[in-house]
């Protein structure tokens, strides 16, 4: 409950350049990220997610590295300001946190932990994260009905 000191840390993007990793999208994300997009949901939708086996909407991935389609060069997020609520939960995912193991190989592979300029993140809103990584884990598979009329 004392919080972790953290800080994401430039030119790093160690937690989206994982070939095969997997952003999955809540309706809200599906709603920033298309606005910011400049389209409408659906479209959006259609141009920048995929469809996992069991039917919930994720981020594509590049085809030639199977890294996210945002991460730029300088190993950088395009959307960083409207990215999905799973990204923004990171480091504080719960497969990250399940036990003393899983949670020192995060530490051990994101150098924003306990690096010289971070700030501590106190326990409550390392529990809001956590919870904001459960919702987006549980997805979507199909676009609401009632948020399709809204978007017209």
């Amino acid at each position: 409950m004392e919080g972790v000191a953290f800080r994401c840390q430039p030119n790093c993007g160690r937690c989206c350049d994982q070939p095969g990793g997997i952003v999955y999208l809540s309706p809200d994300d599906a709603e920033r990220l298309s606005e910011h997009a400049g389209l409408d949901v659906e479209a959006w939708l259609e141009r920048d997610t995929r469809k996992t086996f069991d039917g919930r909407y994720v981020l594509k991935s590049r085809e030639e590295d199977g890294v996210c389609i945002h991460l730029n060069e300088q190993k950088q997020c395009s959307i960083y300001e409207v990215r999905p609520q799973q990204c923004k939960a990171f480091p504080w995912w719960g497969e990250n946190l399940a036990t003393p193991a899983a949670w020192g190989t995060t530490k051990t592979a994101c150098p924003g932990i306990d690096a010289e300029d971070a700030i501590v993140v106190d326990g409550q809103t390392i529990r809001l994260h956590v919870f904001a990584d459960r919702t987006s884990t549980k997805g979507f598979r199909t676009w609401p009905v009632e948020k399709r009329r809204l978007n017209r």
